[in-house]
């Protein structure tokens, strides 16, 4: 495979005095030839210092991309709380675009979650009928999607980066906890003892009630994306789920039930992780005519010591960990969070 073809770079959210953005989601809306790219605006870097969303809208012209000015989603909020973790997905059923999303508690540190095992993140979304111009308000979606199973999440989060509509019309966010496997007691509180394990919301009324899949069982799987690989080359369809892990390298999984149950992840040792991990994205995409099958096209840093490099890996034959191709350096120098 030759090259591909880069275009000019251009940068969407630029850190100013006192503000700085994080955590991107991407996702293009064909209808209107629209891009919408998402991030956190903060006040500095720490995860508790995120405030809201902001959103760039890029309209698509052949090869090119012009694209508007930053509009802050100031009024994606609820009470006391941040929002955090932007996971667009778009129903071409009904042309709304979803923007899930997790408001966390001011003040609430993720680690301080994890060590009293109480989340304080809520389940929500806003949608859009328009591409992104106008939003309703966020809807809190928490109670009826998790439910009592809540009791046993030390916190969690959506994505992040895009989520997907299946070819059966089923609307799916990835998402990942802390599970609850046990709580050390005591005179002082110990704190609990958490594995982290991805899954995946679900709706199959265009939106209408939210559900949840089981979590991915076997070594731990934080943030993660999905894609849905099909064709005759794979039988029934699959959804593949790329997350991050420890140990050196991504964690995998396959369901082939639309995301209600995976079986157990297993280490793809060709997708190399930097010490602490850092999030992914992946796409599904048909193959050039005269394949049967789809590929998979992924995003990470390529560097295994540190956050540097950022490059794209495809995958020809996605049911085969080793398929995956020498990557392609698109940013050299440090890296992070990317969305395709």
């Amino acid at each position: 495979l030759g090259p591909p073809l880069i275009f000019l770079r251009e940068t969407l959210f630029q850190e100013a005095t006192g503000v700085t953005y994080r955590i991107p989601a991407l996702l293009y809306v064909p209808p209107a030839a629209t891009f919408l790219a998402f991030a956190e605006k903060r006040s500095s870097t720490r995860d508790e210092d995120a405030k809201y969303l902001v959103l760039r809208r890029g309209h698509r012209d052949g090869s090119s991309v012009e694209w508007g000015a930053v509009e802050e989603l100031s009024a994606l909020v609820l009470p006391g709380r941040r929002t955090m973790n932007p996971c667009p997905l778009y129903d071409a059923a009904s042309g709304t675009v979803f923007l899930f999303c997790i408001c966390v508690e001011l003040g609430k540190t993720e680690r301080r979650q994890i060590w009293r095992g109480r989340s304080a993140a809520r389940l929500c979304y806003a949608t859009s009928a328009d591409a992104g111009r106008s939003w309703t308000p966020l809807r809190d979606v928490t109670d009826e999607t998790i439910g009592a199973d809540l009791s046993r999440w030390a916190t969690f989060a959506v994505g992040p980066g895009h989520g997907i509509q299946l070819d059966s019309g089923r609307l799916v966010v990835p998402a990942y906890t802390y599970y609850i496997h046990g709580c050390l007691r005591g005179v002082v509180r110990l704190p609990c003892l958490t594995r982290q394990h991805a899954l995946v919301f679900y709706s199959d009324d265009d939106g209408r009630s939210w559900l949840k899949g089981a979590m991915v069982d076997g070594d731990q799987t934080g943030e993660c994306q999905v894609a849905e690989i099909v064709g005759s080359a794979v039988g029934q369809p699959l959804l593949y789920c790329n997350a991050r892990a420890a140990r050196g390298c991504r964690a995998v999984a396959f369901s082939a039930d639309r995301g209600l149950r995976f079986g157990k992840s297993r280490r793809c040792k060709e997708l190399g992780e930097p010490p602490r991990g850092c999030q992914g994205s992946v796409v599904s995409f048909g193959a050039p005519v005269g394949e049967a099958s789809t590929w998979l096209l992924y995003s990470h840093p390529t560097n295994r010591r540190r956050r540097r490099d950022l490059g794209i890996y495809l995958n020809t034959s996605p049911l085969d960990s080793g398929g995956w191709h020498h990557p392609w350096v698109l940013q050299p120098g440090p890296a992070g969070y990317s969305d395709l």
